[in-house]
Formats: structure tokens, C-alpha cells, sequence
């Protein structure tokens, strides 16, 4: 684990960003508006778009991730780019002494990922995997009323998002955004943050596609058994086939149940419909950034670790061959050593 005391004679970090996306502009955001920190560099895919975004923040435009890495004045660096890339660079900044943030995945594969928690802790550096879905209103909404609703006995979770024509992103690549439930992480990180391990995982998906590059569409359903004897079903589409978005989550106990309809929701109970607020989604990436920073400075705890998210990614990479196989995978007891 992370110690901050090696930190503290530090005035400001200094901040390199991977990437040049619509987080890396959030990430960009945050970090100039905190006196605690100093943004310094961007890499990015295309030279005039990283030029574009690095004279926007007053910061330099640089040629490669190596190139950035070399800087003794950035102390850390935010990984904001593909996901298929993830890994590789965070355990190159590592390496190079650099505290790290990735937003999810941390890796596209687990032996990895594992290997990375490990350097960081060997180098007492800071190692944060996003995961912004646990500080929004829909969490912590469904963390406060799930007491009420008693043994909870099934959950389901959904998120369906059309797309007339498809675009010819990464988000719709193999290699580049992963198995569709590593991909998409977050679906799988509240249900293991709510509701604890996993016993089994059973995946079935399917994809559109037209060419080897680029699919038109995917879908994907999990089915999981939690320790707990709680059952759940995870879903997840976009594309050209789908004909209706869906964004709902819902659990149901022996006294209530809890539904989430896109950014409305309902507790019920002995026939009683209650509505609950959600709160906003906005701003929440200032929120993780500015909480990076306290752990850095002061050793204020996180509210993911890196462990917990390498969990949630070997129950997707279990769904991920469970699709591959026809068969359901087991999950061993979790190593809390």
C-alpha cells in the first residue's frame, strides 16, 4: 500500500496526460484548477490534436509516452487513452517512478494487471484505477436503501445504447476496447462493491461486424452467483441492432425491492412506491482527481483500491471465457494476504 510520507515535502505535483479525449479534457480541468498540482505535458495518437489540447493548458506537447516519462518533474501521470494500451504504459510509468492513474481497465489482462499492483507496491508508488460509477448519485442512492429491502435475492443491471450507424471508433474494436465486459468495467464493479465475491459466471455474447477492424454492433448478457446466494444478470449492448436504450438497475429483496430507471428511482415495500432523488452525475472526475490528490499529500484513503478493481476485472475475464467456452467458470476464494 501506498505511503504518503515519502510525499510530503512535495509544494505540487507535477502531472503528464496520456491521451487527448473527452477525459483527458476533464482530467486536464481538474488538475489546473487545483494549486496542489501542475499539468506539464500531453501525449496523444495525432500530433495537431495534442498541439491543439497542450496550448489550450499551457503545456507541452510531447512526441511520445517515453518521451514524457523521461521528465523528472512529472511525478504523475493519467493514462487516458485506449484501453488495449493500458497496461503497457502504466507498468512503463512504474517503472520510472511515477505515481499512476488509469481509468478503467487497468489491463486488458489479468496476469498483468496483477503484475502491476505488485510494482506498485514494490515502489511505493501510487496505482489508482478509476472508477467514478462508485462516487455517482445511482451508488450511493442504492447503498443507502439496500438495508431496507432485507435478504436480497436477485439484481439485475442493464445498459443499452442504439446506435444508427455505428462509428468506427475504438469503443467498437476488439483489440482496442477488450471483451465487452472489461471494456466495461464499471457494470461489474458495483455489483462486487455492493454485494462481495462471486461464486460462478456464465457469459453468452454476440457481435455484428462487417469488417475485421470495427464491429456494427455487440451484446452481451452475465449471469453471476455471489457467495451470498444472491443471483445477478448484467447487460450490456450498443450498436447499429439495438432498437431501444435502456439505462436500469434494479434489486430485489424479501422485504422491497429498488428500481432505477435511467436517472429515476423507486423504493418499494408492502405495496408503497417511495420515489428517491439521484443525485447528479457532474463533476465527478474533479471529485477522483481532487481525492487523488489528498491521498498523495496526505495519505487520505481512497475510495476504490487497485485490488478491488483487479477483482471485478477476473470476474469479467471469467465472463470472458465462459462466452469463449459454453461453460461456467468458478471463482477461487479471494487472497486477502
Amino acid at each position: 500500500m501506498y505511503d504518503s510520507s515519502a510525499f510530503v515535502e512535495k509544494a505540487s505535483v507535477g502531472v503528464g496526460l496520456i491521451g487527448t479525449g473527452y477525459v483527458a479534457k476533464l482530467r486536464a480541468e481538474a488538475f489546473v484548477h487545483d494549486e496542489r498540482s501542475h499539468l506539464l505535458a500531453f501525449v496523444g495518437n495525432t500530433k495537431e490534436k495534442t498541439a491543439s489540447l497542450a496550448s489550450d493548458y499551457q503545456a507541452e506537447a510531447m512526441s511520445s509516452c517515453q518521451e514524457l516519462l523521461e521528465r523528472e518533474d512529472i511525478d504523475l501521470v493519467v493514462i487516458c487513452n485506449v484501453n488495449r494500451d493500458h497496461g503497457a504504459i502504466a507498468k512503463k510509468a512504474l517503472q520510472a517512478g511515477k505515481h499512476v492513474i488509469v481509468e478503467y481497465p487497468l489491463s486488458l489482462d489479468v496476469v498483468e494487471a496483477e503484475e502491476l499492483v505488485a510494482l506498485a507496491k514494490a515502489e511505493n508508488k501510487l496505482l489508482h484505477v478509476e472508477h467514478i460509477e462508485l462516487l455517482g448519485g445511482l451508488h450511493l442512492a442504492l447503498k443507502e436503501y439496500l438495508p431496507q429491502l432485507g435478504g436480497l435475492f436477485y439484481v439485475r443491471y442493464s445498459t443499452i445504447k442504439p446506435e444508427a450507424t455505428a462509428p468506427r471508433k475504438w469503443t467498437f474494436s476488439h483489440d482496442l476496447f477488450g471483451f465487452p465486459l472489461i471494456g466495461a468495467l464499471s457494470r461489474l464493479q458495483r455489483f462486487t462493491d455492493l454485494f462481495g465475491e462471486v461464486t460462478t459466471v456464465n457469459c453468452h455474447q454476440r457481435f455484428w461486424e462487417t469488417e475485421t477492424e470495427f464491429y456494427q454492433s455487440c451484446f452481451c448478457i452475465s449471469q453471476l452467483s455471489f457467495n451470498s446466494g444472491l443471483l445477478a444478470q448484467v447487460v450490456y449492448g450498443k450498436g447499429e441492432t439495438l432498437w431501444q436504450a435502456e439505462r436500469k438497475f434494479e434489486v430485489h429483496g424479501e422485504n422491497g425491492g429498488l428500481i432505477f430507471d435511467g436517472d429515476e428511482g423507486v423504493l418499494i415495500e408492502n405495496g408503497k412506491t417511495t420515489p428517491i432523488e439521484v443525485g447528479t452525475k457532474r463533476g465527478l472526475f474533479v471529485k477522483d482527481t481532487n481525492m487523488v490528490l489528498d491521498r498523495l499529500f496526505n495519505g487520505t484513503p481512497l475510495y476504490v483500491t487497485p485490488e478491488a478493481s483487479l477483482y471485478t476485472l477476473k470476474v469479467a475475464d471469467a465472463a470472458r471465457q465462459a462466452a469463449e467456452t459454453g461453460l461456467t467458470m468458478y471463482m477461487g476464494p479471494v487472497d486477502n494476504a
